[in-house]
């Protein structure tokens, strides 16, 4: 992924259903792409479709990434289902912690979205946000 450029998520409406779920979208090629642990096709993937060098709905299609995505989710399901009833609790636990992180920068991140343009910055050319 470039630094100059990252898709917004009007870009992901082909695949998306609302504005909410291309926020999700995006999010998640975020992370995705800066996911060390992950198949380096799948970050390649994500990072292509964020720079906007890969539409979205080509990156679905592709049979690396589509690979990669579902030998990524046989491993998840390996992982499950060899957990202890203790590890499943634990895992349990962290993932609720984890979620909750995330619905707070999800908030966030909504709330800078839809907060009211009051102007340009002449310094920079963006949108001034009051």
């Amino acid at each position: 992924m470039t630094a100059d450029r990252e898709i917004q998520d009007e870009e992901l409406m082909g695949v998306a259903q609302d504005p909410e779920q291309a926020l999700r979208l995006r999010r998640s090629l975020r992370t995705i792409a800066g996911a060390t642990s992950l198949d380096p096709a799948l970050r390649d993937m994500a990072r292509s479709v964020l720079s906007g060098d890969v539409d979205v709905k080509d990156a679905f299609r592709d049979p690396r990434y589509t690979e990669a995505v579902y030998q990524r989710l046989h491993e998840m399901r390996r992982a499950a289902d060899d957990q202890s009833y203790a590890e499943r609790q634990q895992s349990g636990a962290r993932f609720g912690e984890w979620e909750a992180r995330q619905q707070a920068d999800l908030d966030r991140e909504r709330a800078e979205r839809d907060a009211p343009v009051y102007g340009v910055n002449e310094r920079d050319g963006r949108a001034a946000r009051r």
